[in-house]
């Protein structure tokens, strides 16, 4: 197993390389740093000593790959390259472009804080919901509670998130006012602020998870070993939690695995309409205001995260069924 971890290990390392290569293309050499001053000045009036200077603040001014004015191993260290892409594995992100957007590094560790507070309980919320939905609807299965269980599902997947959380907003905040619009507070006092979008990002994905985790039920109650159980006299109940469950864990690890990112960078679509200063509405900030060093950042983050929940996940198939080893 280790060896197949190193092996994943030196597969992310060249996931990640790839990613940052990439990026550092489309950011400096498609879109050349004289490009990213002007954006941020206010356009192609700006005179270049304005250009320059900009540049020069930020670390922009000096050669992309090579510098020939320095010796030995600066000529690779004193470069945009070096400053902007490889220590980014460092998790040294640098200033923002932006004139008061401050350290990349501080702002993410701030605002990962916030969105863990929204992301860390709604995967696990979720992930209990969907699975006892599908569970309570493959029991039932062939009646009536399955049947327009399964309809509700369709409709509350084919609904798209921004409705829940507009009709959620009037319902809650304006017509019932249980819960503030948007806005965060600090402590304790994050909870009534972050309880209607825990709620409304619950049921905006209860449908397609639930109806997920019920194909992945119903394939394992056709297995022999399931009817090897009620043979034996054990309840339907039983049968379901105790074998049909945990047999099933394995896909759903999977598809609970590819959500794990998200609990680091935050929702960017509910933390920018409900006010939450997390990572989602950092990234949109950036967006909006063309702050190129903390797209490439994040962007670098999120494919770390992506590539260590994967690595995570093959761990836990060993622990949840003893029967895998990774070779």
């Amino acid at each position: 197993m280790i060896r197949h971890l190193l092996r994943r290990a030196l597969y992310a390392l060249a996931v990640l390389a790839g990613v940052n290569l990439l990026t550092f293309f489309l950011f400096f050499t498609v879109n050349t740093p004289d490009d990213m001053a002007r954006l941020n000045l206010g356009g192609k009036r700006v005179s270049q000593e304005a250009v320059e200077k900009w540049k020069a603040e930020r670390g922009y001014d000096k050669p992309l790959y090579v510098n020939a004015a320095r010796e030995g191993a600066q000529q690779l260290t004193d470069t945009i390259f070096w400053e902007r892409s490889v220590s980014l594995f460092a998790l040294k992100f640098g200033r923002a472009d932006g004139e008061s957007a401050g350290d990349i590094g501080h702002e993410v560790g701030t605002r990962m804080k916030v969105s863990l507070q929204l992301a860390l309980p709604l995967f696990i919320l979720q992930l209990m919901a969907s699975a006892g939905l599908a569970l309570l609807l493959v029991m039932f299965r062939h009646t009536r509670l399955d049947t327009w269980g399964v309809v509700a599902c369709v409709l509350m997947l084919s609904i798209s998130a921004l409705f829940y959380i507009i009709a959620g907003q009037v319902l809650f905040s304006r017509v019932l006012k249980l819960a503030p619009i948007s806005g965060y507070a600090e402590g304790w006092a994050a909870v009534k602020f972050l309880a209607l979008p825990i709620g409304l990002s619950l049921l905006a994905r209860l449908g397609g998870e639930a109806r997920l985790y019920r194909a992945m039920f119903l394939e394992e109650v056709g297995r022999d070993y399931v009817r090897t159980a009620r043979a034996k006299g054990l309840s339907e109940t039983v049968v379901l939690v105790r074998h049909v469950a945990r047999n099933a864990l394995l896909p759903i690890i999977t598809s609970a695995g590819s959500y794990l990112p998200y609990v680091f960078l935050g929702s960017l679509v509910f933390e920018s309409f409900f006010g939450l200063p997390g990572l989602g509405a950092y990234v949109i900030e950036a967006i909006a205001k063309q702050d190129f060093a903390i797209v490439r950042s994040m962007v670098f983050l999120g494919s770390l995260l992506y590539v260590a929940s994967f690595w995570l996940v093959d761990v836990l198939y060993t622990v949840v069924d003893p029967r895998v080893r990774l070779g």
